[in-house]
């Protein structure tokens, strides 16, 4: 038997029409291959604090090891606090590979405590969003604040304006997220954002629905004629800003 080209050939022997073993035939034979993931790293947006509520930091820990499950690599903003540290760790001890992207100047272990796995240093938070975003097949946001709003945010606006289309995912814990999605409805109601834009991300309240509904995601397409030129404009824009 030889291997080439992905598929196996048998040249010993093969039935002819009337079943008997022709000399010199090909058999092919299927095999069977399992399918790996779709996207091989995650980036996790979420807060530098754990909050108040034991759901949030349960949650965190349960993507982390719904990662490690599915053959995913984490991509995050570095340091050891909150639920950043929870998400890490979890990765990091079910065996996964972590990459943390963190600012020079926040890389005190005093200040974000420290980074599990592969530390990558960039000089600024503009650089950080751009790196992680470089690095990662997908992107999905836990609870947090100002700075994880910020990163979810801007990966939406940047798939709305076809930068990329690599799925985004909501993990909406206990309904942390639903004022966020009520309000989008409301622009979307509004004339805000398009009907069709609304489906640019994916919502759910735990881990294992969300990362389901990521690999199903299939990117909005846009029938603007002019986003081609728009998004080689800002993506132009967008690496010469990271690089300043």
């Amino acid at each position: 038997m030889r291997r080439g080209g992905g598929e196996m050939e048998e040249t010993a022997a093969a039935k002819n029409r009337s079943g008997s073993v022709g000399e010199g035939a090909v058999v092919e034979l299927e095999v069977e291959v399992e399918e790996g993931p779709r996207f091989r790293r995650v980036c996790v947006f979420c807060g530098s604090s754990s909050g108040k509520r034991s759901c949030y930091r349960d949650a965190a820990v349960e993507l982390g090891k719904e990662l490690v499950a599915r053959g995913m690599d984490l991509v995050y903003g570095g340091g050891s606090l909150g639920l950043m540290g929870e998400v890490s760790e979890a990765v990091h001890k079910a065996g996964g590979h972590v990459i943390g992207v963190i600012p020079t100047i926040l890389m005190g272990k005093e200040i974000t405590g420290e980074t599990v796995g592969e530390v990558v240093a960039v000089s600024g938070m503009h650089e950080r969003k751009a790196a992680m975003a470089r690095n990662a097949d997908a992107f999905i946001a836990l609870p947090g604040g100002y700075g994880t709003l910020d990163e979810l945010l801007e990966v939406i606006a940047w798939a709305q304006l076809g930068i990329h289309t690599k799925p985004v995912g909501l993990l909406n814990v206990d309904g942390y997220y639903d004022f966020l999605l009520a309000f989008i409805d409301k622009a979307v109601d509004d004339g805000f954002i398009r009907p069709s834009q609304r489906h640019i991300f994916v919502s759910a309240p735990d881990a294992r629905d969300l990362v389901h509904k990521l690999e199903e995601y299939v990117a909005v397409e846009e029938d603007d004629p002019a986003a081609p030129k728009l998004r080689w404009e800002i993506d132009q824009h967008l690496i010469n800003y990271a690089s300043q």
